[in-house]
């Protein structure tokens, strides 16, 4: 969303919103739109919510519109060639990591557990592979001590916004730098069992994992309540001390009214 209402602000013309189509979500299941989806609309922009991005229905509209330049930022599907072959300059994507380190759909989760001191943004041209395009302009910002992966991606969603303004100011004089492809890594996305946490993994370990997991899809411990969900806490020693938890169907408490001194 800072992207959209940056490239607004900074008086480009936006011909049309991309976004997923509206999802059930959250315990009702109540079918919910997309915040950029409002975003948008906020802003006077026309939405397109198409299921898959390279169905041909997709591609005709965006092929008749005739764009100039097509800008990704945390879509979520991979850009097919026909749709990349489009946009007169072509399409840059907007990445909450430094390329090549972390490519995929969770850099950030993957960069605090990791145990990086540092992340950023990159700008860079699409290809055809996943995060693979030569590099246009990236910034570089520290993690913060207890950072977790809700502070970092918005913190990035607002480096990455104005890092794409100055790099689009002069995009025609940027000569593009090729990533080192053997130095790539990959950011998978997450399940749910990846949370599951024992307490002899140490507490480093379920410190990263409770800060990258956040909030999807979340971090849970063995308590004498059973398992409980993990929202933050810190390291004492060699010890993990959980700060706030959630148990099953309960509002989110401080760790020592819910756990006592389990």
């Amino acid at each position: 969303m800072p992207s959209l209402k940056a490239l607004v602000d900074a008086g480009h013309h936006i011909q049309l919103m991309i976004t997923q189509p509206d999802r059930p979500a959250r315990r009702g299941m109540k079918l919910t739109r997309p915040p950029v989806k409002e975003a948008a609309e906020e802003l006077g922009l026309p939405v397109y919510q198409p299921e898959r991005i390279r169905d041909p229905e997709a591609v005709e509209r965006l092929r008749t519109l005739q764009p100039d330049l097509l800008v990704v930022v945390a879509y979520g599907q991979i850009i097919p060639p026909s749709v990349l072959a489009i946009p007169r300059f072509g399409a840059i994507n907007v990445h909450a990591s430094l390329l090549p380190r972390h490519r995929g759909a969770a850099p950030v989760a993957h960069a605090i557990l990791a145990g990086d001191s540092e992340s950023g943004v990159t700008i860079m041209r699409m290809d055809e592979q996943l995060d693979h395009g030569p590099i246009l302009a990236a910034r570089v910002t520290p993690i913060g001590e207890g950072e977790d992966a809700a502070g970092l991606t918005s913190r990035l969603a607002v480096l990455g916004a104005e890092l794409l303004v100055e790099t689009l100011e002069r995009l025609e004089g940027i000569k593009a730098v090729e990533q080192d492809h053997g130095a790539a890594t990959v950011a998978r996305s997450f399940r749910k069992k990846d949370g599951e946490l024992e307490w002899e993994i140490g507490a480093q370990e379920i410190d990263r994992r409770v800060r990258a997991l956040q909030p999807w899809p979340g971090v849970t411990l063995p308590t004498k309540r059973g398992r409980v969900k993990v929202l933050s806490g810190h390291v004492d020693g060699d010890r993990y001390v959980p700060d706030v938890v959630q148990v099953p169907g309960k509002r989110p408490a401080p760790a020592k009214q819910v756990l006592g001194d389990a």
